[in-house]
């Protein structure tokens, strides 16, 4: 599948090694979320903040928090609405220290409208197809194929809206890859180091298997949360990306 004609897309985001590692920082309230933060320490430089803070009130203090400690953020409320009001936030947020925030990938004119809104440092990434998401379940909403080729679709038109990456599950990388090219973000959840576990996650992949087809960046969460101990989990991790990247 060939790209349509997209949008001048800035610099692609240049992330560090040790920052293609996002943990999910799904916590509570904000105690919770930065007793995380301390306890991973340097293991982790990049975090991951969506809508469990969010109800909590403490979304925009455990933001500041993370900035002033050098760490990475990525606000995950996957912003849908009309291009008017998605392009309102994106521009307030764009005041904020934020590397990526994400809105859905099923809207031209919205997801064009939050391109043009953006401004700073803030990357944009679309969502395709939830990774806890399969073919019966796009079925069951209307969606007529298979996740594989309504990623690429989604992606595809992101990219020509001007939207400088997309959420996507490792099974997809390659082919966003091969159909968008270099400088196209590719950010991976429903990561499973182990394997496949009983969980709400239906396309999973490993960490390696992910960064060999094309991820720039994985999101992991319960895989470090419920480790025996998380740091060596993440640590583990960081080495397993390490060598996946060389």
């Amino acid at each position: 599948m060939t790209a349509p004609a997209a949008k001048a897309l800035r610099d692609p985001l240049r992330l560090e090694p040790r920052e293609r590692l996002i943990f999910a920082l799904d916590a509570p309230t904000g105690v919770d979320a930065l007793a995380w933060v301390d306890r991973l320490g340097d293991a982790v430089q990049f975090y991951k903040i969506g809508m469990e803070l969010l109800a909590s009130g403490d979304y925009f203090a455990v933001l500041d928090e993370l900035a002033r400690r050098n760490k990475r953020v990525f606000v995950d409320l996957k912003f849908f609405d009309i291009p008017a009001t998605v392009a309102g936030v994106v521009r307030g947020l764009s005041r904020w220290p934020v590397t990526y925030c994400t809105i859905h990938g099923w809207h031209a004119g919205m997801m064009e409208a939050a391109a043009e809104a953006r401004s700073g440092e803030l990357r944009l990434l679309a969502v395709t197809v939830l990774t806890s998401m399969d073919g019966g379940d796009l079925q069951t909403m209307g969606i007529d194929g298979q996740p594989a080729e309504v990623v690429v679709q989604r992606a595809l038109a992101a990219q020509a809206a001007g939207i400088d990456g997309v959420i996507a599950s490792g099974q997809e990388a390659g082919l966003i890859r091969a159909a968008t090219g270099a400088g196209f973000s590719i950010v991976c959840p429903g990561i499973r180091p182990g394997g496949p576990v009983d969980d709400d996650q239906k396309r999973t992949v490993g960490v390696a298997e992910a960064f060999r087809r094309g991820a720039d960046a994985i999101v992991i969460g319960r895989p470090i949360r419920q480790a025996a101990d998380p740091v060596a989990a993440a640590e583990a991790i960081q080495a397993e990306i390490l060598t996946s990247i060389k």
